[in-house]
């Protein structure tokens, strides 16, 4: 090796693509992980499906409800549900919990559409439902898309159904219309965001009116008849129904090369998942390692299953109590990787990325040392000494990752659940998976991305 060359190897910091740095058994390794989270992705479209899949994939791994009270031993594999909303799952550790526990920390809700709790009208023959947009979408890229409607609805008599139309094999899917370019001078000079406007985001659910019956709604009778004689509701049962609007596509491989994943609700269903395979991988680890996948991180963590809900608090007191260890003692010792996803650069829009600060696809898995708006509003910003560790740690175990903001600096920005676990004392550094066209109803990550984000996670808690 020449002089120059060490230099370079020396004092440079590797932005090598991934795959040039992937043995040949890696990639197969690569290949199978991204299947399964394929199928995790299909399964679970909402916060409440990912916790029903998340479950059962964790019971067929030995873990089972926690107790309260319960005593718990090393190697002790157990889970809390919450509201079936948000899941928390903990492996006993070899150390007691006044030693900390290590915590991966993603959200499993996405950008969607709500429906509103009078979401059923009729207008000049055609039956929609209204709806509420969840989370910071762009309501443009809704439109002339397949939808499928899922959730679920609690009945007056105290029952509860779960709906479902547009995923199975034959089943009908739902849409917005949107306005033809040739009737629509107006809406193209609108500026972007108000093109389509919120009340606009009605889906299109029939348009055949009842036969026989010569009221003014005719359209909407038949619809709700076809409801009621398939799920026993009436238009008064949505009053008390979570029912939500998301992409009808699976999610699917981008490229000739096969090499990116295509799908909705890859933020950050991409880091959650991340967080539960390596956690249900794992032995007795020397601390309590927990994966946290929490809801309501899209309208700001807030709420009884969002990562400011006292309920991670009641679940690590109790485990804490199991073994006569004060929850405050806990978390200062206590260290989170706050999984969540990053924007990936993308050359159509170079004008918004600091390049040299930006993350790439196929460059692994992305830190971030703070997050938050402009002057990192909303960040916990972690210490040098903190990054320091966590580099360290990844490089030990061969993690591909790299350094990422989001963006220039007065181009906008995000924020994630990392500055609610710091404000609990935890140790909290951001890290996650590079993603293109982020919020839409179709982002894009790359595979070997996906996977050096799940093998981060698994050497966090086997560290």
């Amino acid at each position: 090796m020449s002089e120059q060359k060490k230099l370079r190897e020396e004092l440079l910091l590797n932005g090598k693509n991934g795959y040039d740095r992937v043995s040949p058994e890696e990639l197969t390794d690569i290949n199978g992980y991204c299947e399964n989270y394929k199928d995790f992705l299909n399964h679970g479209r909402t916060e409440r499906e990912c916790v029903e899949t998340a479950i059962a994939q964790a019971e067929a791994a030995g873990f089972r409800a926690y107790e309260p009270g319960q005593s718990l031993r090393p190697g002790e594999r157990v889970y809390w549900n919450n509201r079936g909303k948000a899941l928390m799952l903990a492996v006993i550790g070899q150390e007691t919990l006044e030693k900390g526990v290590v915590i991966g920390a993603a959200h499993i809700d996405s950008p969607r559409l709500d429906l509103k709790p009078r979401p059923v009208t009729e207008d000049s023959g055609l039956c929609t439902l209204k709806t509420h947009y969840y989370g910071g979408i762009r309501k443009y890229q809704w439109v002339s898309i397949p939808l499928l409607l899922t959730g679920v609805v609690e009945r007056a008599d105290g029952t509860q159904v779960k709906v479902s139309i547009g995923r199975d094999p034959g089943d009908p899917v739902l849409t917005i219309p949107d306005l033809l370019p040739h009737l629509a001078d107006k809406q193209s000079h609108k500026p972007l965001f108000q093109g389509i406007e919120g009340e606009q985001l009605n889906l299109l659910i029939g348009s055949k009116p009842l036969p026989d019956d010569d009221g003014s709604d005719r359209v909407k009778l038949a619809v709700l008849k076809l409801l009621n004689e398939k799920y026993g509701i009436t238009e008064a049962d949505f009053i008390s129904a979570e029912l939500c609007a998301v992409p009808a596509f699976d999610a699917v491989d981008v490229g000739l090369d096969r090499s990116m994943i295509g799908a909705y609700g890859q933020d950050d269903r991409v880091c959650g998942y991340a967080a539960l395979a390596a956690l249900l991988e794992l032995g007795t680890p020397r601390r309590t390692c927990i994966a946290m996948l929490a809801d309501k991180e899209e309208i700001g963590s807030i709420g009884v299953s969002g990562m400011e809900s006292q309920a991670f608090d009641t679940f690590v007191a109790r485990l804490c109590a199991a073994q006569g260890v004060e929850l405050r003692d806990c978390y200062e010792k206590s260290f989170c990787l706050s999984t969540d996803v990053t924007v990936a650069y993308d050359p159509n829009f170079a004008e918004v990325f600091d390049k040299s600060n930006a993350s790439f696809l196929n460059q692994g898995v992305g830190l971030c040392k703070y997050t938050g708006s402009r002057g990192k509003s909303g960040s916990s910003d972690a210490s040098a000494e903190l990054v320091g560790q966590v580099r360290r740690t990844l490089d030990k175990a061969g993690v591909i990752w790299q350094m990422a903001e989001l963006g220039k600096v007065d181009e906008g920005g995000g924020g994630t659940v990392a500055m609610f676990m710091a404000n609990r004392n935890i140790d909290t550094i951001d890290a996650g998976t590079p993603v293109l066209a982020m919020h839409s109803p179709f982002e894009v990550t790359s595979k070997l991305d996906c996977y050096m984000t799940y093998k981060a996670m698994k050497a966090v808690f086997e560290a």
